[in-house]
């Protein structure tokens, strides 16, 4: 089953609980830039349980919240929804674009580490 793409929101949600490793409808509110209500936050928990990427337990009358999925899993997942949403599928034109807006910013160790990827990856056939 392919996972559903997440909201803007839910994806400030998701990063809070994934930075904390679990958090409760308040201290998922208390990270928030601009937090909605309360009851929008619990009610958005409730959306990302059922899309499947929370899990939850009970600690006392406290619904304690936690991500179904690894991080990584999940930063992956991402990663393909934006490469065939914003570059049609190529990591080409993506790197291609990460290159253009971050070209003044990236130092000679970043270059090198990125080399070497490259190349790593084509040793490992990929």
């Amino acid at each position: 089953m392919k996972p559903t793409p997440l909201s803007r929101r839910e994806r400030e949600m998701m990063d809070i609980i994934y930075r904390r490793g679990s958090a409760t409808a308040a201290e998922v509110r208390e990270g928030m830039a601009q937090a909605p209500s309360y009851s929008a936050v619990r009610a958005t928990l409730r959306v990302l349980e059922r899309k499947g990427h929370l899990g939850h337990e009970l600690d006392g009358p406290r619904y304690v919240f936690r991500p179904t999925v690894p991080r990584d899993k999940a930063r992956r997942s991402a990663l393909e929804h934006l490469l065939h949403t914003f570059f049609d599928g190529s990591a080409h034109h993506a790197v291609a674009a990460l290159l253009d807006l971050e070209a003044a910013n990236l130092g000679p160790e970043e270059l090198d580490r990125m080399a070497r990827m490259i190349e790593e990856a084509r040793q490992e056939g990929r």
